[in-house]
């Protein structure tokens, strides 16, 4: 162990994040869209509603919130092949995708949602690391912003969200936080 921090992108500290910016409302089309940047990782979340839930939730006055995401085939300077053209998800994916529900689901009253499901659609338009934190904080100001846009239209009286949430990757390189 060296004791010796290597190298940062953007001349940061040990302690200091990349660079972030979000701007909310990039897909106008979505109940609650945001392009969130954490340097040069570019992720666009959108929150979909649909009315009706999961089969075994339906009946119960309860919502329910889901996420997908999902690389741009170049998002990562060599191509990626897209998860649908090989017929099934990729391990990396489908673990990517649970820790995005359920980091959300952690902050959202079912009951104050009434039956409908949020789809949280977080799709990578470019890589350079945490593509995880930024799909956490960028679906949850799309979240954000489609509960709202709900409330405005009297769909719901009240935002089921209990709290907030964000993400960022940290860790110990060579003995150096």
């Amino acid at each position: 162990m060296s004791g010796v921090a290597p190298a940062r992108s953007y001349d940061r500290a040990s302690d200091g994040l990349r660079p972030k910016a979000i701007e909310p409302g990039f897909v106008r089309t979505a109940t609650g869209s945001a392009l969130i940047s954490m340097g040069e990782t570019r992720v666009i979340c959108t929150a979909s509603v649909q009315d009706g839930v999961p089969r075994w939730l339906t009946g119960s006055g309860r919502g329910w919130v889901t996420a997908e995401y999902g690389m741009l085939p170049a998002s990562t300077g060599e191509r990626k092949q897209r998860d649908i053209s090989r017929g099934r998800l990729d391990g990396r994916t489908v673990e990517i995708q649970r820790l995005i529900g359920r980091s959300l689901r952690g902050v959202v009253d079912f009951g104050a949602l009434g039956e409908r499901t949020v789809y949280v659609d977080c799709d990578v338009l470019q890589a350079d690391g945490g593509t995880r934190c930024a799909s956490i904080t960028g679906g949850m100001v799309a979240l954000e912003l489609a509960c709202a846009r709900l409330i405005s239209e009297g769909a719901l009286a009240h935002s089921p969200l209990t709290g907030t949430v964000a993400a960022v990757s940290c860790g110990i390189v060579d003995g150096v936080p």
